[in-house]
């Protein structure tokens, strides 16, 4: 071999390697999980991650009823939403939006951490939130992975 050749390997659809992995959230702070489960979606944690391709992993988060906020957001943190008439922004306190659908707070927490285009949405079609134990992803046989190990 008389010259070395580094190339910078780029993964792409065809040789991204994805799994399914299950995240518990049972006493997880909010916002912790959201940015690990964020990284784990968007491929972060891989050694081919390619910012610009959907390499992560598909993620299933149960145990959303059994999410943590720390301080005095379950009262102060409000979610801003506008109806798109005249005078129509309506707002819900986390209290009032775990309620009415505890996975809501994950959903929103991760897809804000999440890039804000076209491989974002796809990227947010690869989390799947379960208030429960149970989930719909038995088939694809998902890993246990536990958020404390990752840094």
């Amino acid at each position: 071999m008389s010259k070395l050749s580094y190339k910078t390997v780029s993964a792409n659809k065809a040789t991204a390697n994805k799994e399914w992995l299950v995240v518990d959230a049972d006493g997880q702070t909010l916002g912790r999980l959201a940015s690990k489960v964020a990284m784990l979606i968007r491929g972060k944690y891989k050694p081919n991650y390619t910012p610009h391709v959907d390499c992560g992993d598909n993620v299933v988060v149960i145990n959303a009823e059994k999410i943590n906020l720390t301080g005095k957001k379950w009262t102060d943190k409000s979610y801003i939403r506008h109806t798109g008439y005249p005078g129509g922004q309506r707002s819900l306190t986390a209290v009032e939006m775990f309620e009415k659908e505890p996975t809501r707070l994950i959903e929103k927490a991760v897809k804000g951490m999440l890039p804000k285009n076209k491989l974002g949405s796809a990227l947010y079609r690869n989390l799947y939130v379960y208030a429960g134990t149970e989930h719909n992803q038995e088939a694809q046989q998902p890993k246990a992975i536990n958020l404390n190990d990752l840094r």
